[in-house]
């Protein structure tokens, strides 16, 4: 599988996927689109308040059709005790809206934000997922909810889908990102 791991630097500001979609970092004025597409996936995906969508804007990115917020995705960085090289980055929000399903939006995405997260240098991606074959397409393993303490405890832990993080049905996987740098 090619990976896309490029500097954030490098990373063109807009960037046309496919004719008519481009990919570009959010803006401000994006928020109520991001929270409405994120909230219009209840089954999928756990809603996030506005102010953590405004407060992490500069994370998201967007893919754009006609003026039209056709998906999104963001990152929040964990940290680790002990060495900060250690820290795990996670891939939130992944949501593209139906009609522009199964175009390579949400592929665009993920890759993106994979090449934007490179520069830190993190030793893997994580998501917890209900779509696990999409994320095993993009070379996500799953892994045990055990191994990403860090995440359950910080995330989870306010979670109000779920009373127990163990019982929860999204699917813990990660993609090692230092065995893909040549």
């Amino acid at each position: 599988m090619e990976t896309v791991l490029e500097r954030a630097e490098d990373i063109p500001q807009d960037t046309e996927v496919k004719p008519g979609f481009t990919l570009r970092p959010a803006r401000l004025a994006d928020a109520e689109r991001i929270f409405a597409l994120v909230r219009s996936h209840p089954d999928e995906l756990v809603p996030k308040p506005m102010g953590d969508i405004v407060a992490m804007i500069d994370r998201f990115v967007v893919a754009e059709v006609g003026g039209d917020i056709a998906g999104c995705a963001t990152y929040s960085i964990l940290p680790e005790i002990g060495t900060a090289e250690r820290a795990t980055v996670e891939l939130q929000s992944v949501a593209v809206s139906g009609p522009y399903r199964r175009l390579g939006i949400g592929r665009a995405l993920v890759e993106r934000l994979i090449g934007r997260i490179a520069a830190f240098e993190p030793a893997e991606a994580l998501v917890l997922t209900f779509a696990p074959g999409f994320f095993a397409k993009l070379g996500f393993e799953e892994i045990p909810k055990s191994n990403v303490m860090h995440k359950l405890y910080s995330g989870c832990l306010h979670c109000t889908k779920h009373a127990d993080p163990f019982t929860c049905p999204e699917i813990a996987m990660a993609r090692n990102l230092r065995k893909q740098k040549g």
